[in-house]
């Protein structure tokens, strides 16, 4: 059973951890703690560079990794200037370890579970031989991505149709903004006020997973269901019902 949840802030993004918190609270058994930044809570020398050693290179390359000095020097100042930082996609379960590896000893055990909130991007190795962003990576240390949330779910048809028309017309890619306008409200876009809460439902899924070794449901109308596409995000995490029959017993 966890009886501990760490939640870790994302300051530069509109996430209130406050608010998930107070959401998780009377749905788990367990004390729900909100902190400070991860990444400047257990930040020390080696951080910036084991932050390059996880970077994503190319979509189609499964090896990660650029130290050299201008990356490293790179990841130094997303550190200490995260407002800056963007662009890239680190490997989720290499900086899923490095984080872990960072934990005090007693903070280190199955009943206690840790989720920083990250305004990193995030990606897995998957088998079609191609990167992923994801949105969270499940484990006793469970990052939530932050930017995932917008990125990772593909867009809507009309999303690519709309973009798609523009580029007809005028031969280049319209800017994000113009696109989001003409199918507005139909995904997750950056700063988005639904964004607290539909990472709810994701940092919940951390805690259902080290309690019950089930990563996710299958009902697409439960805030546990692994959302590929933004309309299915959108269903899971802002409509009702929150869960399914079956989750509705352990959490509604």
């Amino acid at each position: 059973m966890v009886d501990h949840v760490r939640l870790y802030r994302a300051p530069t993004t509109v996430a209130d951890a406050t608010e998930i918190a107070a959401w998780l609270r009377p749905r788990v058994d367990a004390t729900v703690e909100v902190c400070d930044r991860f990444l400047d809570r257990y930040r020390d020398g080696e951080l910036a560079r084991e932050l390059a050693e996880t970077r994503v290179v190319s979509p189609y390359e499964r090896e990660t990794g650029n130290t050299m000095l201008g990356i490293v020097r790179y990841e130094e100042q997303a550190l200490d200037h995260p407002e800056r930082a963007g662009g890239v996609i680190y490997d989720g379960f290499a900086v899923q370890e490095l984080l872990e590896r960072r934990l005090p000893d007693e903070e280190r055990s199955l009943d206690r579970l840790h989720v920083p909130l990250l305004d990193r991007v995030l990606g897995t190795w998957g088998a079609d031989g191609r990167w992923h962003k994801r949105v969270n990576v499940l484990g006793p240390l469970a990052p939530v991505s932050v930017p995932g949330l917008y990125e990772a779910p593909a867009k809507p048809e009309t999303y690519y149709r709309e973009k798609g028309k523009h580029t007809l017309v005028s031969g280049d890619t319209p800017p994000r903004e113009v696109l989001e306008n003409e199918v507005e409200g139909a995904f997750l876009v950056e700063d988005d006020p639904r964004t607290t809460e539909a990472l709810e439902g994701y940092v919940l899924q951390a805690i259902h997973y080290l309690e019950t070794g089930e990563a996710f449901c299958e009902a697409e109308r439960c805030r546990l269901f692994d959302a590929h596409r933004q309309e299915a995000l959108i269903e899971a995490q802002l409509r009702e019902p929150e869960f399914c029959s079956t989750h509705a017993d352990r959490y509604g």
